[in-house]
């Protein structure tokens, strides 16, 4: 068994709205700083970045109803790394969850960095749909 970090975060906007701008992989380098400076093309269904770590094949979970956003990246080395991602109503807003799951080669330094960048990643999630 893996260590596992639930990290969430509440949005000012309508589930609705949260789903539909964080589940199209063509927004993720808006808000998602390993794809910042990623070029992201489609593929059938995985769509292929460019990141700074190298070549990442990601497929997400297709359209539904019930704000699930789980997506596998497939790195260069073949590691495929499962994201779980929800979004779901709280109170007028939204609560985000992105569930972290720790590699079984990180160190515990890595781990805590990968959480540090994902709470980065939320925040500017929260900050483009605030506006």
């Amino acid at each position: 068994m893996n260590p596992v970090e639930h990290l969430s975060i509440y949005i000012d906007a309508k589930p609705e709205a949260v789903y539909a701008f964080a589940g199209n992989p063509e927004n993720l380098p808006q808000w998602a700083a390993g794809l910042a400076q990623a070029q992201l093309e489609r593929d059938g269904e995985v769509w292929i970045a460019e990141a700074p770590f190298g070549t990442a094949r990601v497929r997400f979970t297709p359209d539904n109803t019930l704000g699930v956003m789980d997506h596998q990246v497939e790195l260069d080395n073949g590691e495929v790394v499962l994201n779980p991602m929800r979004v779901f109503a709280n109170g007028t807003g939204s609560e985000f969850v992105f569930t972290l799951m720790r590699r079984p080669a990180m160190t515990d330094s890595e781990f805590q960095d990968d959480k540090a960048a994902i709470e980065r990643d939320l925040a500017a999630l929260k900050s483009l749909l605030e506006r």
